[in-house]
């Protein structure tokens, strides 16, 4: 069934006048977790609703899938899709799933832990390769690990030789904040996302580059360092970072400028929208919007601190972000070239962020899908499709075109 979705709820409430202007219509309507913080420049949070919101139908394209954790289109227009507990499937325009792929590496699925991106080498139509990222059981622990294969899709589908080309390190006894996303860039290196295991003290050392805990890493297709990377001449740091301070990047994606873009969980308040920068400090846990879970501010609580980059935007309360897409297709023309369109687990739905020409965000509106969002591509069709998940349960995939 289809359902056409207006994207604005009768009798919005106003906006809160510590994060917009009074008067100002918002997507979201709940108070803040930490109502004491504001942000550093206008529209920072709380990015008014667009004067003309898109309106969207939705249809499911494929239910009944295991609990899915990323997808990405193969160049035949099927899906190349992830489950959390470590099988990969290809599932078909009609919605039909294939035989679990042979060959995926055992992972450590519990918790936030299993089978996670997928990304396809920008030469897959010559080599077939494919990039996925895995909680990887290790002695001691585990950690988020990057893979390369070659896949093959024949009667029996399989991954063939089959490397980890990348580990975060160090191994750690946890199974949360794992990340994790791939994004290859333009020249055809990859970036990789991860978490910093969210414990405490260990969630401090996002701020440490001789560990991988809190880091975007940039590399080559074999997992070394990148040429351009920023800690490359210093003995005492990874030398894949890129960046560091981060908390749990679950989304990345790179913009029409060419440059990476990543959406990371904060805590109780604090998602935030980055565009990171090689060698910069993100901030966490030494400065963070929003609270700690427990209602007691992180660290100090501040939210600047010199030497340290301010998020893009950010949310409080939280939208649970993982997985996004820039916009680029004729299906919306309103979005096409400057909207940002992220997964949404706490707020089930699609957000959409469209940026103005400074790279700051005009306007925010929400797609309520009634479901934890996973992830979101931009489909070759120009439709948008969201992978929808159930905890312990069932994936469907949505697919979204013009209302």
């Amino acid at each position: 069934m289809r359902l056409t979705l207006s994207l604005i709820a009768a009798g919005s409430l106003l906006a809160f006048a510590s994060a917009a202007p009074a008067q100002q219509k918002t997507a979201e309507t709940q108070p803040p977790n930490a109502p004491g913080q504001t942000p550093a420049f206008p529209a920072q949070t709380r990015a008014p609703l667009p004067d003309d919101p898109v309106k969207v139908d939705v249809e499911t394209v494929a239910k009944d899938l295991p609990h899915l954790w990323a997808m990405e289109f193969l160049p035949d227009g099927r899906m190349l899709v992830t489950a959390k507990k470590g099988e990969m499937y290809v599932v078909s325009k009609d919605g039909t799933k294939s035989a679990a792929i042979e060959g995926v590496p055992k992972v450590a699925d519990a918790g936030q832990g299993g089978l996670l991106d997928v990304a396809l080498s920008p030469n897959f139509s010559q080599d077939n390769l494919v990039f996925f990222s895995f909680s990887e059981p290790r002695d001691g622990g585990n950690g988020t690990s990057v893979g390369r294969a070659r896949l093959s899709l024949g009667d029996t589908p399989r991954l063939e030789d089959v490397q980890v080309i990348f580990r975060q390190m160090p191994t750690y006894d946890g199974n949360k904040h794992f990340g994790s996303r791939l994004v290859f860039a333009e020249d055809g290196t990859l970036f990789a996302t991860v978490g910093e295991r969210s414990d405490t003290p260990i969630r401090d050392k996002a701020q440490d580059i001789s560990t991988g805990l809190g880091k975007v890493f940039h590399m080559n297709t074999d997992g070394s360092p990148a040429k351009n990377n920023p800690f490359l001449d210093r003995e005492d740091a990874v030398p894949q970072i890129w960046s560091y301070g981060h908390r749990n990047l679950q989304a990345a994606a790179l913009g029409p400028d060419g440059k990476l873009w990543t959406v990371e969980h904060g805590p109780k308040g604090g998602d935030e929208l980055n565009h990171p920068g090689a060698g910069k400090n993100y901030g966490w846990p030494i400065i963070t919007y929003g609270e700690d879970y427990n209602g007691k501010p992180i660290g100090k609580g501040i939210t600047k601190k010199d030497g340290m980059e301010q998020p893009v935007y950010y949310w409080d309360p939280v939208i649970g972000p993982s997985g996004m897409a820039f916009y680029q297709g004729d299906e919306f023309p309103a979005w096409n070239g400057k909207t940002i369109l992220i997964g949404g687990l706490v707020s089930q739905g699609v957000v959409a962020l469209t940026l103005n020409g400074e790279g700051r965000v005009a306007s925010e509106q929400r797609i309520p899908l009634k479901a934890r969002i996973r992830d979101v591509k931009v489909g070759p069709d120009g439709a948008v499709y969201a992978v929808t998940e159930t905890r312990g349960g069932s994936s469907s995939i949505l697919k979204l075109t013009r209302g």
